[in-house]
């Protein structure tokens, strides 16, 4: 049998073996308390520093700007709700109309406190205009918060740019860079962001980890209320396990980050022009250049209905795949709220299909699934010059 091809790392990504390893001892034996004054609490202390600095370096911040959150989705929370908070008003948020539900639905329990929220639009390869934020900018403003790379399509926004106008009007920029940490180079201070959520799960951490950079000075309340840990912003004992796997897991991604995008991109660009050859109702959606490395999200012209049973072939033949963000599971069957933001209609909306390639991926597996694709697809294609069960049954011989 075959071993399975697993294309949706931007779902969540496999644990790299080097970080189990540096996990290891905070598994079993080293299990103080870091708020503890003792040998073993000292141990676990000093541990998350190492890691809260292997993560700021990651960034380009300084260790003391890194909070610890228990997720990317908590970090999101933690600075709209802190900043809106912190500036004693209702405020007033703006965002995009295709971040993460981490975003969006903060938004909408801020939106219930009386918060004003600005959705930007974007353009149909999912850009936001600057000149869009710029008028946003003309009344009063809390926070922008613009998300760095969309989960769904993968296209990458230009952060500098928009971040740079925030600053002309003293105004808090936040980016959630779950998607885009360890797959592009990020710099805070090149970019100019106050606030950066971060995701240990997406680049081969564990999960139940994430992180908020914000930058020394910017006024933050906390959430989650208790003994004042992490700054007083994340009370909790902290998950020193996790943490030292962040920490490692950013430490990988820092040094490997080069070579691994250009790798990935060219199997991106493989793939990319092999659907366009043996799959010509294909078609792209996203920005064709600024995207992620690993990410592909495409549909097919005339089986955009056909999306669940394709995922399903695929699936039985030893490939994960998605049909966009994993968050969005639940609402299956739904058209795409960011393909229908980016101007997609209901039809197309409901037909992506998003590829998402990582550290472990071959060159193999990708020649594997440019055999395994167009024998799922003509199994349930209207025009298939092929008889369905003949199509099914050499898709059976890939498991």
């Amino acid at each position: 049998m075959n071993p399975r091809i697993y294309f949706d790392h931007s779902a969540t990504t496999p644990l790299d073996p080097r970080v189990l390893t540096a996990m290891g001892p905070f598994l079993g034996g080293a299990f103080g308390n870091p708020s503890s004054l003792h040998q073993e609490g000292r141990a676990a202390r000093a541990a998350i520093e190492t890691a809260r600095a292997q993560v700021a370096s990651l960034i380009g911040a300084e260790p003391e700007e890194i909070i610890f959150t228990a997720s990317g989705t908590e970090a999101d929370n933690l600075a709209l709700m802190g900043a809106v908070r912190a500036s004693g008003r209702p405020g007033h948020v703006v965002t995009t109309s295709i971040e993460h539900a981490a975003i969006l639905e903060t938004c909408r329990f801020l939106a219930g406190s009386g918060t004003k929220i600005t959705h930007l639009p974007v353009d149909a390869d999912g850009l936001v205009s600057p000149q869009s934020l710029l008028r946003a900018l003309q009344s009063q403003v809390t926070v922008v918060s613009i998300m760095a790379a969309n989960n769904v399509v993968g296209t990458l926004q230009p952060i500098e740019e928009l971040a740079h106008l925030t600053k002309l009007h003293d105004v808090l920029f936040h980016t959630d860079a779950v998607q885009a940490a360890g797959k592009i180079s990020l710099d805070v201070n090149r970019l100019h962001v106050d606030l950066l959520s971060l995701s240990a799960h997406k680049l081969h951490g564990p999960k139940g980890i994430g992180a908020l950079y914000v930058r020394k000075g910017t006024r933050l309340s906390p959430i989650v209320f208790g003994g004042g840990q992490e700054r007083g912003l994340r009370s909790a004992t902290e998950n020193v396990a996790g943490i030292v796997g962040f920490g490692a897991a950013a430490a990988i991604a820092r040094e490997e980050l080069a070579d691994e995008a250009i790798r990935l991109t060219e199997f991106r660009e493989r793939i990319a022009k092999e659907l366009s050859r043996s799959l010509p109702q294909s078609y792209l959606f996203g920005h064709p250049v600024h995207r992620l490395p690993g990410h592909i999200s495409f549909g097919l012209r005339g089986q955009e209905r056909e999306v669940g049973k394709l995922l399903a072939a695929l699936d039985a033949a030893g490939v994960a795949v998605s049909a966009g963000s994993a968050c969005s599971a639940n609402h299956s069957g739904e058209p795409s709220g960011v393909l229908l933001a980016m101007g997609y209609d209901d039809e197309r909306a409901r037909g992506l299909l998003r590829l998402s390639l990582g550290r472990f991926n071959t060159e193999q597996e990708v020649d594997r699934f440019l055999e395994i694709l167009p024998c799922a697809v003509a199994a349930f294609s209207p025009t298939n010059r092929y008889e369905p069960s003949h199509s099914l049954e050499a898709l059976a011989n890939f498991v």
